[in-house]
């Protein structure tokens, strides 16, 4: 019989207006990955966060090593061998590598002070085993988004943890560390170690489980063993319906250029990038991390500056210095991390949808409040949005259910030209078949889409043109009748170049 090491038995949850998780019934086995499937909303994270101690259960019980346990927070959950890698990075910006690693937990000598020689010790030695080359006194906000997951996935190994909740741990990371962290799973696997493993990447899920669990609305719809599931059963039972075209694209008629960009440079990030988008066109941005995508669109939005190149919208040269202009021009941006450049976590997802219309629902010197709600309601009912109410803190919604307001937001703007950057990363399938479905109606309607994204198939599903970049450059623009993965990933590492 299989040893199980964690068990959680007949939990429920409620918030204010929703129940969250109803008679939850759930298990781990010793030494294998246990992956929860879910849509955004479906109770994966409220679940975590009650057995971390973030939150507390109104009913139920959990066991580890089929002892009743009681875990008023996450200390307590660290002592009872439990460690959780966040989907949203939680770490200190002005601290550095090795101060993280052990934040929380740092070494005293018997003096009762910091062994800063055991920290750097440790910390060395961690670096070096996992062949990461930054050096531990570096401070986090030099790195990317991308070390600092690697290191937030380090910190809870580091922990002599018996159970790793892994909360979309490759959603920022490379296809190079997703197969470091998968060799790291198999190793901790063979000492015994379980893993709860949440994911939207459905090939990995696969990949990498032993055991699957269907969450949808607050419930166990099932558990099986991953060999005994295929990917159609599991997307059914998570959203309850058979999504039989996952990229619903259409063919729309291709207008003029709504946006050109010509030679833009910013020294030392990209260097003489040239693109456009014409009405009615969805146009991809691939590339590796750190290719220059996301800084090359937050220069052409205003969000940084750029030090040469044009940009016209409908062929007019514009001269746009802020997000404030990019917006009145109707040319607007969903940035990449929802958490730092998103949302405002302390207002409602009524004042976060709003945020950058709240023009037009002043005149007279009043904020007329009735056509505001009405109109941000409409937008919330067309995407699906769910929320207790308007007045709920945005903080308090799933990461998808954050990103649709944030959507709403610039569609509320009523743009000519939307990039999107990452607006699939962290969200579940059914959400991201939502704002594909969007992405359509916007093209139909004769708008530009760029879509900067890392996932392949969704660039290779949704668009009618690919730029790849690489170190900063476009290597290659791919029209839809030449779209292979090979020929992209030759562009993203430089091996082909445009002659």
């Amino acid at each position: 019989m299989d040893e199980i090491k964690m068990r959680v038995a007949g939990v429920e949850k409620s918030f204010p207006g929703v129940k969250a998780l109803s008679n939850i019934d759930f298990s781990v086995r010793k030494g294998t990955v246990h992956a929860l499937c879910g849509e955004n909303g479906a109770g994966k994270s409220t679940l975590m966060k009650i057995i971390m101690g973030l939150y507390k259960a109104d009913k139920g019980q959990i066991y580890i090593d089929e002892k009743p346990v009681d875990i008023k927070n996450p200390i307590q959950a660290r002592e009872y061998g439990i460690s959780m890698i966040a989907q949203e990075l939680n770490y200190v910006p002005e601290l550095t590598v090795e101060e993280n690693l052990f934040l929380g937990r740092l070494p005293v000598n018997k003096f009762g002070k910091v062994d800063w020689k055991k920290v750097r010790r440790e910390a060395t030695k961690f670096l070096k085993e996992e062949g990461l080359s930054y050096a531990p006194n570096q401070k986090l906000k030099t790195l990317t988004v991308s070390d600092i997951q690697m290191l937030e996935i380090i910190k809870a190994i580091t922990n002599n943890a018996q159970i790793i909740i892994m909360d979309e741990p490759t959603s920022s990371i490379t296809d190079k560390e997703v197969a470091q962290l998968f060799a790291k799973i198999e190793e901790l696997k063979k000492k015994g170690v379980s893993i709860i493993y949440i994911s939207h990447k459905m090939e990995e899920v696969f990949q990498i489980s032993d055991d699957i669990s269907v969450l949808r609305d607050g419930s166990v719809v099932s558990t099986d063993r991953a060999e005994d599931l295929d990917l159609d059963t599991v997307i059914s039972r998570m959203v309850g319906r058979k999504i039989d075209n996952v990229y619903p694209k259409e063919e729309v008629a291709i207008g003029e250029k709504a946006l050109e960009v010509e030679h833009f440079t910013q020294h030392g990030l990209f260097e003489d990038v040239s693109f456009y988008a014409r009405k009615g066109e969805i146009v991809g941005f691939a590339g590796l991390v750190g290719a220059g995508r996301t800084e090359t669109m937050r220069a052409v939005f205003g969000l940084d500056h750029h030090d040469s190149g044009t940009v016209k919208i409908d062929g007019e040269e514009v001269n746009i210095k802020n997000s404030q202009e990019s917006i009145q021009k109707k040319l607007v941006m969903l940035s990449e991390s929802r958490r730092d450049d998103g949302i405002v976590p302390v207002r409602s997802v009524l004042e976060n949808a709003s945020l950058a219309s709240l023009k037009q629902y002043i005149y007279g010197g009043y904020a007329h409040r009735k056509k505001e709600t009405e109109e941000v309601s409409q937008m919330f009912g067309k995407m699906n949005v769910k929320t207790p109410s308007l007045e709920t803190e945005i903080s308090k919604l799933s990461g998808g259910n954050q990103q649709k307001v944030l959507l709403a937001r610039w569609m509320l703007c009523n743009p000519e030209v939307m990039i999107l950057d990452e607006p699939t990363r962290g969200i579940d399938i059914g959400a991201k078949f939502e704002i594909y479905k969007l992405m359509t109606e916007i093209v139909r309607e004769g708008k530009a889409v760029i879509m900067v994204s890392s996932e392949l198939p969704e660039l290779l599903g949704m668009c009618d043109r690919i730029y790849v970049m690489c170190q900063g450059k476009v290597t290659g623009c791919i029209g839809r009748e030449d779209f292979s993965q090979e020929t992209i990933m030759r562009y993203a590492a430089g091996i082909d170049t445009q002659g």
